[in-house]
């Protein structure tokens, strides 16, 4: 009997193409980046992101003058009215002034915006979502012996949890930015430029200087956020239901988003007057404790009436901030989302 190797060597050129032991071709395909970047720009998160980040950029452009008033009344700087801090604002650093701290401000508004209505709208309709198919598909029990609890999520407002959700997610994110223009706006003089006041913030305190009054941010900022998505959508809802209409008119926008800013503001205002008073208090030589201890302060010298002074500016900003904020962003949307309409 042949051996088998004798058999392979016997074998003829053709043969041997037969027994030839065949590998498998890999071949690796990169993505097409072009297509990529294509699709996820034309996501409808990454429109709304963009959308917000817009309408923050030109509505600070178009406010900054009372974002300077406000901020100088709310921390006790200078005139007790509106008109005097105009007019001392001018006479002291002249018609630039007003615009004190509005690069820092343009920064610090387009990703707070963006980041603010971006995660609106999909902590929004996350939610939504999960409570239309928990309706759909019966809601999960927990049961602790003879006890069984039915955990219904129809108590919970969409809307609120994505305010609360939109509030939170940009102050962690853009916190240090308004430390860094309040100190522009507070004082100038001290704080020249941006640079300037990072590295001065960062030398007196640290990384922690850039979060001066994160506490007193977050806690103030949760019920001014939830209730201004609450009330914009409720009042969106409520206004369309009664004119029986489909949508809001540009004009509409502006109305209900300012009072919307207007509720939110007045209900909240006490605790960003604490807030303020933290942030900037090391500027005039003292910083209280905590916002308990700045509220008390502010009660001690000034009464219950002290816990709003610079009401009257805040709402001056904050209604047409809040109208306009609203008007542009939905316009914007209207542009980048065309070929992805909105349900």
């Amino acid at each position: 009997m042949e051996s088998q190797g004798e058999g392979v060597g016997m074998m003829g050129p053709k043969e041997l193409e037969h027994h030839k032991v065949g590998f498998p071709e890999l071949i690796f395909r990169f993505p097409d980046l072009r297509l990529v970047v294509k699709d996820v720009l034309k996501s409808r998160e990454v429109g709304e992101f963009l959308s917000g980040a817009l309408a923050g950029a030109m509505t600070k452009a178009v406010l900054a003058p009372l974002e300077t008033i406000r901020t100088r009344m709310v921390v006790g700087i200078g005139s007790r009215n509106i008109s005097g801090s105009f007019i001392q604002v001018i006479e002291q650093q002249g018609w630039q002034g007003l615009w004190a701290g509005n690069t820092i401000n343009m920064v610090r508004i387009i990703p707070t915006q963006a980041i603010e209505l971006g995660t609106f709208e999909c902590v929004n309709r996350a939610m939504t979502s999960v409570q239309e198919k928990w309706d759909q598909n019966g809601h999960p029990k927990v049961k602790f012996g003879s006890i069984s609890l039915d955990l219904s999520l129809s108590w919970i407002s969409p809307v609120a949890v994505g305010g609360a959700a939109a509030g939170i997610a940009s102050t962690l994110v853009c916190h240090p930015l308004e430390v860094i223009k309040d100190r522009l706006t507070v004082n100038p003089i001290d704080y020249p430029s941006i640079s300037l006041a990072f590295r001065k913030l960062y030398q007196d305190g640290g990384i922690g200087a850039f979060y001066a009054g994160i506490s007193p941010t977050l806690i103030g900022m949760l019920p001014y956020s939830t209730c201004y998505y609450f009330m914009y959508e409720t009042m969106k809802k409520s206004y369309c239901q009664v004119k029986k209409k489909k949508s809001l008119s540009r004009p509409d926008m502006l109305l209900i988003g300012a009072l919307s800013g207007f509720t939110a503001s007045t209900i909240s205002f006490p605790l960003e007057v604490a807030r303020k008073r933290l942030m900037v208090g090391s500027l005039q030589g003292k910083c209280p404790a905590n916002m308990a201890a700045a509220l008390s302060e502010v009660i001690q010298k000034e009464g219950l009436l002290g816990l709003y002074r610079g009401w009257g500016a805040s709402c001056l900003k904050v209604m047409p901030s809040s109208g306009i904020t609203w008007m542009f962003y939905e316009a914007w949307k209207d542009v980048l989302l065309t070929e992805r309409r909105l349900p």
